[in-house]
């Protein structure tokens, strides 16, 4: 039976799309632009939160809006095309489809730059939110009717809660599966290449 009902959010940055190699050749020109040190392998390792909590800890607070402001200007020309597709991300996206469902995509990232990134790689979701955090993801999940949200994040994890969704997660970007399940996780995947069988079975089970 096709579930109509059925919308399923995505998260950006590291569950579809593996966004160090981009981010670390933007940190890396900005360091260059600004003559300020940003250790930008470092910085690669805490993707997630939104991008002024990382900056805070390489310029004054008084100058992140401003700095955050030149990294979002310089991103698309140096992040969008060195930025991959995680595995199965196409695919995640597809069997929500062929279950019937709508998927769609809410992250902290920019979303003009977010958007860019999705075209890129030919995903093309049914709606795209962008800056949005943690539980403040909540808002654009309630509204589109969100009962399942994937990511890779504790962040992800406090969004899907915040939203009574299922928090589905992926262990591709800065915890592993042991740390995804400790923060409350529903459910625990390897990556995304996992989703698919995930979805069919949680489909087929029968609800209370």
């Amino acid at each position: 039976m096709a579930h109509m009902a059925l919308t399923v959010g995505f998260d950006l940055d590291m569950t579809l799309i593996d966004s160090r190699p981009g981010i670390h050749a933007c940190y890396t020109a900005l360091a260059e632009r600004t003559g300020t040190y940003i250790d930008a392998d470092l910085a690669v390792t805490r993707l997630g939160p939104p991008l002024e909590e990382e900056l805070v800890n390489w310029f004054p607070a008084d100058r992140v809006a401003a700095i955050a402001g030149l990294y979002r200007e310089i991103y698309p020309a140096i992040a969008v095309t060195a930025t991959p597709a995680l595995p199965g991300a196409a695919e995640a996206l597809a069997a929500v489809r062929e279950a019937g469902g709508r998927a769609i995509v809410v992250t902290a990232k920019y979303e003009p730059n977010a958007e860019l990134h999705l075209k890129h790689l030919g995903i093309r979701p049914d709606a795209l939110v962008g800056d949005l955090w943690a539980e403040r993801k909540a808002r654009a999940l309630r509204e589109h009717g969100a009962g399942v949200y994937v990511g890779d994040h504790e962040g992800d994890i406090r969004a899907a809660r915040a939203a009574d969704a299922l928090s589905v997660t992926v262990a591709t970007g800065p915890f592993d599966a042991g740390q995804l399940g400790a923060l409350g996780a529903d459910v625990v995947l390897d990556g995304l290449t996992a989703f698919p069988e995930w979805l069919a079975g949680y489909l087929a089970a029968p609800r209370a």
